[in-house]
């Protein structure tokens, strides 16, 4: 059934085209491109998320159960698809750094717990913002595509009336096959458009889902540190 809706979709789409004018064909054919290129972020992009939100629930566990920070870290090392070992390792090098020895053999201290803090949040800002790449190009093709369709749909509109014009004639027969074809550009707008800031909006609530995790994993690794090096 979806084959044969194709089918028919296609056909008449390829019908139009054939009746088009340059200028429709050019703003179709950007069009195509910003929709191959949003198609392409959308896949790769699911899966990415789809990846990190199972790899932080892994790690997630691994650092709730765990008692020593060496042992946490030797589990980041084998996540490679999560923000949260990159934030934890940030967290640990801090540590590294500060940590003395105390008047209570065993326990080290550290000086300062804020420079800690900080180091946690420069490095979970800075996972955030590789995840938000290719994002605004999402952004791009849903904002832009319909304008680009409208424009090829004006033209198209105006080389129909300026061929009324030469032909001398007014009727709504001669005049709706050129409309007809310049509305095409508009619905290829659309096409891109659509799934494109669908999928944006998805993407962006996701974001803010790691957000959130991230700030939470932050305060976790904090109390951790408290606890045991201060």
């Amino acid at each position: 059934m979806f084959a044969v809706l194709f089918w028919i979709i296609q056909s008449a789409f390829l019908d139009y085209l054939s009746g088009t004018g340059l200028v429709a064909r050019i703003v179709l054919l950007i069009l195509l491109i910003l929709s191959i290129f949003s198609w392409a972020i959308i896949i790769h992009k699911q899966a990415v998320f789809k990846r990190a939100r199972r790899d932080s629930a892994g790690f997630l566990r691994v650092f709730h159960q765990s008692k020593k920070l060496s042992d946490i870290r030797s589990a980041a090392a084998l996540v490679k698809r999560s923000p949260l070992p990159a934030v934890f390792e940030a967290g640990y090098r801090e540590i590294e750094s500060q940590a003395t020895v105390s008047s209570n053999p065993g326990k080290p201290i550290i000086k300062s717990l804020e420079a800690v803090h900080r180091a946690l949040q420069i490095a979970a800002a800075r996972e955030l913002t590789e995840m938000e790449q290719q994002l605004s190009w999402l952004a791009t093709t849903a904002a832009a595509s319909p304008f680009i369709g409208l424009f090829g749909t004006v033209w198209g509109i105006m080389d129909a009336f300026h061929g009324l014009g030469l032909a001398g004639t007014a009727s709504l027969r001669s005049v709706a096959p050129g409309i007809s074809e310049a509305l095409i550009t508009t619905a290829g707008g659309l096409f891109a458009a659509i799934p494109a800031l669908i999928a944006y909006n998805q993407f962006v609530q996701r974001l803010k889902e790691f957000g959130v995790m991230l700030d939470d994993f932050v305060l976790e690794f904090l109390n951790m540190t408290e606890r045991y090096f201060t």
